[in-house]
């Protein structure tokens, strides 16, 4: 019960309040119009993360003790959800939303939620002191890592929200996993919190699958993303076996490696990285003939497959794990190269693709 209450208490909270967030975003204008970059075709009600943040905020009030890492957890997600309500209504700048991302991750380390190690993946192999420690300290590393990670994090789920319920979906799968795994690694605590956060993407996801009927926007995507960080940064980063290290990357490889792939291929094509284009695996399947409905189970299909590697890899021994997580890597490389988002000539947006089509009011 300690699990399956706060549960249905958020699944059902973002059920009941996305449509007045709905109704809320279309009287005030909170919509998402279509382009050439885009996938839908009409003007769609966007903001609807806010349903996201306050079945999760809700939640953790009504069921969770607030020690001061949730404090800092819940303050850092207020400042992403404002930044990310601003953007639905105005489109923010870049810079300004990297500025609230900075200064949420920053009260999040002020907390004290930090990655304080790292483990040693060379342990006892060189007959130098150094190699002998099971963990390598951050000292005051630690601050601009865990800084690094969470915006990091926050950014690459943004930039899958590009089809009905593909982030909410991908952020649901990765937040069970994770879930199940700090169960596993004995954070108890931190696996509540996942389960909380799944299920309030869960009860928006039933609205925001395909055929949606309204948007996250960056309120919901930067939520999830900037929760998923900070939370797996709780969880996941107590224990000292190398393993660890890797899992959540593992967890949330669809985001992790979309990103490192869209970068690598812009770089390549000699692209500026942070132009936008239309390569992303979303777009890829889609060029390859699958609906849009497929395309998003199939992405599904490829987040359970990796959480359950992760999941795997956690009861394995750690010669094992670490075997299955290069054999997982290998895959994931060798099909992004053959559904074409690696070498892909991406297409950098051009200026007559940001016209905006007003057919539909």
């Amino acid at each position: 019960m300690e699990i399956l209450g706060p549960l249905l208490i958020a699944f059902f909270t973002a059920l009941a309040v996305t449509p007045v967030v709905r109704k809320f975003a279309i009287k005030f204008k909170a919509v998402d119009c279509p382009n050439a970059r885009k996938v839908h075709h009409n003007i769609m009600p966007r903001l609807g993360g806010l349903a996201i943040c306050l079945a999760f905020w809700v939640t953790v009030l009504l069921t969770q003790e607030i020690t001061r890492e949730i404090g800092g957890l819940l303050v850092g997600g207020a400042i992403i959800c404002l930044v990310g309500v601003w953007d639905d209504f105005k489109n923010v700048s870049p810079k300004t939303k990297l500025l609230a991302q900075i200064i949420a991750a920053c009260v999040v380390v002020a907390a004290g939620i930090r990655v304080d190690f790292l483990t040693n993946p060379l342990e006892g192999l060189i007959g130098m002191e150094f190699f002998q420690h099971p963990t390598i300290g951050l000292w005051i590393f630690s601050y601009p890592l865990t800084v690094l990670w969470i915006i990091g994090i926050t950014n690459a789920v943004n930039l899958i929200d590009g089809l009905d319920g593909l982030a909410a979906g991908v952020s649901s799968i990765a937040a069970l996993t994770l879930g199940v795994v700090s169960l596993l690694e004995g954070q108890g605590n931190a696996s509540v919190l996942f389960f909380i956060l799944a299920a309030s993407a869960l009860g928006f996801l039933f609205y925001n699958f395909y055929p949606a009927s309204i948007f996250m926007g960056d309120t919901g995507s930067l939520f999830l993303g900037f929760n998923l960080s900070t939370l797996a940064i709780i969880g996941l980063t107590k224990s000292t076996t190398i393993i660890s290290l890797f899992l959540p990357i593992i967890i949330l490889g669809i985001p992790i490696f979309d990103t490192l792939f869209a970068i690598f291929r812009r770089f390549v094509n000699g692209k500026p990285i942070f132009s936008p284009d239309k390569e992303h695996l979303h777009h890829r399947l889609l060029a390859l003939g699958l609906t849009h409905r497929l395309t998003v189970l199939t992405i599904y299909g490829i987040s359970l497959l990796l959480g359950a590697s992760a999941v795997i890899m956690s009861l394995v021994t750690t010669a094992q794990g670490m075997l299955l997580m290069v054999a997982v890597t290998l895959g994931v490389f060798i099909a992004a190269d053959k559904v074409g988002i690696l070498q892909a000539k991406g297409r950098t947006e051009k200026p007559q693709d940001k016209k905006v089509y007003h057919h539909a009011k």
